[in-house]
């Protein structure tokens, strides 16, 4: 069967009445400082929205001849919307819809005059998922399933976020913080960074994981600083500390850390960075993610690689969406999944206003939904031509 059409949608869901719980306070992320890659600037340091481009997310529809059709779904809308539309659909429609590979290698290599990595590789996440979901409506199956079933009845589940208080009271037996200071902030920084993680620390106990969000923010020496800083709090991992491009860095920060796990990927794009870490042995745990790495066809590469390595992949934010739910469920070397905690404390996880389909995490816990593809209980009307 081939492909009819691809085409970036938007979803237009019925208003929601949720949440009906009342909130305690606002969510930490409302308005806390997080250290970042331009925390260097004053003037856009203060936030992350002072600089971060305002394009949105977008939907892809990938539609069979037979009028079956799947959903996918990436970020950067209006650049990401050009390059579908104005390049990829149009050379993709009439290809067997279930050539997942044939296609990928296509718009790997079509897009190789503008550049792969970046805008291009989330155009082609979104319609690899996509492409996924067609194929498990069309089957009648889970997309777990098609890639060769469960290999956990359930999914051990972290939270992400600086209301710990609240995901130790959901159930969470592990949490990441976002890291508030960074180099531009000196010695003060430091230790108001301990400060930060000795307080999270004593509220969830000695049995709960903490790990630590770095956001590309640091250098190699503030990382190992940190890193040295932290030690009495027993983290699990410092993540993303380096800008991803900088791999003789992290060589020097594996070199000199050696009592927490390192962590990145959720800004790499395709395998190929993640086979040089994993060649020079620069890091722990390896984080695609799965709306911008280049789809699920190429996270389960990621982890083939990883596996003979005798590492485990995390993808980033990966149980926030179907996608990566269906594929931490089946794939062996994924031990944890990640779930950015979007509701403020007192409002349950599940009077969030999510995709109707998708599960929320349970007492620490997910599984996906064994429901046809990756489970979307979205009527073909609600989905609108953008």
């Amino acid at each position: 069967m081939n492909i009819k059409k691809i085409e970036c949608v938007q979803l237009n869901l019925p208003p929601s009445d949720l949440p009906k719980s009342q909130k305690r306070r606002d969510a930490w992320a409302v308005d806390a400082e997080v250290a970042n890659p331009m925390s260097k600037y004053p003037k856009y340091k203060r936030h992350r929205s002072l600089w971060m481009p305002k394009w949105g997310g977008m939907w892809v529809k990938v539609t069979a001849e037979d009028g079956t059709w799947g959903l996918g779904t990436t970020s950067a809308g209006a650049p990401v919307k050009a390059i579908i539309e104005g390049h990829f659909a149009p050379m993709l429609e009439g290809e067997n819809c279930f050539a997942r590979e044939k296609i990928w290698d296509m718009m790997f290599r079509m897009s190789k005059p503008y550049g792969t990595l970046g805008l291009s590789c989330l155009a082609m996440s979104g319609i690899d998922l996509a492409l996924w979901d067609l194929a498990g409506n069309i089957e009648g199956r889970p997309v777990y399933e098609l890639l060769g079933g469960p290999s956990k009845n359930k999914i051990f589940a972290y939270a992400t976020g600086n209301d710990v208080d609240w995901y130790v009271e959901l159930g969470f037996k592990a949490v990441k913080l976002a890291c508030p200071y960074g180099p531009a902030d000196g010695l003060r920084g430091l230790d108001e960074n301990e400060k930060f993680v000795a307080k999270a620390r004593e509220i969830v106990g000695d049995n709960v994981e903490i790990m630590l969000d770095c956001y590309m923010a640091f250098d190699v020496e503030y990382t190992i600083r940190l890193a040295q800083r932290l030690k009495p709090y027993k983290l699990k991992w410092m993540e993303e500390c380096l800008i991803p491009e900088d791999i003789d860095g992290w060589m020097t920060v594996k070199n000199a850390v050696n009592w927490l796990a390192l962590a990145t990927g959720e800004h790499n794009y395709t395998r190929w960075p993640f086979k040089q870490y994993i060649e020079r042995k620069c890091l722990d745990i390896l984080q695609p993610d799965i709306n911008w790495v280049g789809g699920l066809s190429e996270c389960v590469k990621i982890a083939h690689l990883a596996e003979a390595a005798g590492l485990p992949v995390m993808l980033h934010g990966g149980a926030n969406q179907a996608y990566g739910q269906h594929f931490s469920c089946a794939t062996p070397n994924v031990p944890w999944i990640e779930y950015f905690v979007a509701t403020p404390p007192g409002v349950p996880l599940e009077e969030i206003r999510t995709i109707p389909g998708v599960p929320v995490p349970e007492n620490g816990y997910i599984s996906p939904s064994d429901a046809p593809g990756f489970g979307f209980e979205v009527k073909e009307e609600l989905v609108v031509k953008i």
